[in-house]
């Protein structure tokens, strides 16, 4: 089960980050975050851009509302999903995210492949 936070800044969660893997993909749940397989390596900022890109095209939300606010140079990082506009996220916005999140969670399977 993914550990969701909610504020008016937007949805904050945890994901394990496995750099140079063979292929990015989201594998699942993993100690109350979000496992991403990357195929960038971790360094220049190259793996965080990539989780960056990879959740953004699963969310389908723009790049520029996803922040990495904490674990820059680690492989459990705390992730900031910002509201589309410049004021504070409307708690729908919030309630759907977290939603969309779970789902995402629930829909990979062990392997790191989507269920059909």
């Amino acid at each position: 089960m993914l550990e969701i936070q909610t504020s008016p800044r937007g949805v904050t969660f945890f994901v394990q980050v496995q750099p140079r893997a063979s292929r990015a993909t989201i594998v699942g749940p993993h100690q109350n975050s979000l496992k991403i397989k990357l195929t960038a390596p971790p360094v220049g900022g190259a793996a965080n851009q990539q989780c960056i890109a990879l959740l953004a095209k699963a969310l389908a939300r723009p790049k520029s509302t996803i922040t990495i606010t904490s674990g820059q140079t680690t492989r459990r990082k705390q992730v900031c999903l910002g509201p589309k506009t410049a004021a504070p996220m409307d708690p729908a916005e919030a309630a759907t995210l977290k939603m969309k999140l779970q789902q995402l969670a629930e829909e990979i399977s062990p392997d790191g492949k989507p269920l059909p």
